[in-house]
């Protein structure tokens, strides 16, 4: 199966199930998603994974807060 093909599927599942946008890069992001948490929130990991440069990057990548935006947060 080629990626073109892949992605015409996935189109064609997206409208079935009345989702807008369900493309190749969708099901990277939600399968990057599952194992960042699936792997208690090993961003190292997902990082090697996605073959990004760096763990902010993913994060960034996944739109979770970076480590220096959570630090001023204070958690009760």
């Amino acid at each position: 199966i080629t990626e073109k093909q892949f992605y015409k599927i996935m189109a064609r599942v997206g409208d079935l199930l009345g989702i807008n946008y369900l493309g190749t890069h969708t099901m990277r992001k939600t399968g990057a998603y599952r194992v960042y948490t699936q792997s208690n929130y090993n961003i190292g990991l997902v990082m090697h994974l996605l073959n990004h440069s760096s763990e902010a990057m993913t994060l960034t990548y996944l739109g979770l807060p970076g480590h220096d935006e959570m630090a001023g947060v204070l958690f009760i």
